[in-house]
């Protein structure tokens, strides 16, 4: 079985990325790594101004530092009302990097007197391959929707309990995993990510 590196330290990422791309790959499965599977190494800054550049500099590093083909991704909530904004800043907008309660009241109390119309937001993810061989690789995903007042549901991740599709009546986080998993921006994105490895890594013997 191939193995490849997830540029990550989210368990609950890497559980995430890895039933994704079981589902989509079938019989042409990877072991996905993370970043504590590996040897240590400093991590780069995110300092990209997209989340292509952010998910391009985790995935180049970590090819770099491990040999292995790597997959990074840099995923936000866009929010309208706040012009795009966390963006790719999500993960630390209240100051303190991956504490998911903070960074959701803070963008809640941030739109607080905004309209119900006007709370339109997106989840977006771009996540890259990069391998061995120098060769890189980028695909997008998107789920589009709005943002709630107040959090609804204990599953998933980040922005989830404040964030509800178009078209849903639950939150991402009152889906179950394969439910999301069918509709959200990182599940869209590692289905096309799916395609790619199928066809530059070659099944393991």
């Amino acid at each position: 079985m191939n193995k490849v590196l997830l540029a990550t330290r989210n368990r609950k990422k890497l559980v995430e990325l890895q039933r994704i791309l079981d589902g989509a790959l079938g019989a042409h499965r990877i072991a996905l790594l993370g970043l504590d599977d590996v040897e240590q190494y400093a991590e780069l800054p995110e300092t990209g101004l997209t989340f292509g550049e952010n998910a391009l500099i985790k995935a180049r590093e970590g090819c770099r530092q491990s040999g292995l083909p790597t997959i990074a991704d840099d995923s936000g909530l866009a929010v309208d009302a706040l012009n795009g904004m966390p963006g790719v800043f999500s993960a630390r907008w209240s100051g303190q990097h991956g504490d998911d309660r903070a960074n959701l009241q803070l963008v809640l109390d941030q739109i607080g007197d905004v309209p119900d119309g006007q709370r339109a937001a997106s989840f977006v993810c771009t996540v890259a391959l990069v391998l061995p061989g120098g060769k890189e690789h980028l695909v997008d995903g998107r789920q589009s929707g709005r943002v709630l007042r107040a959090p609804r549901g204990d599953g998933g991740f980040g922005y989830d309990p404040i964030f509800l599709g178009d078209g849903q009546d639950r939150t991402n986080a009152e889906l179950t995993p394969a439910e999301k998993d069918a509709i959200s921006h990182r599940g869209k994105a590692l289905r096309e990510l799916a395609k790619l490895i199928a066809k530059v890594l070659p099944p393991a013997v």
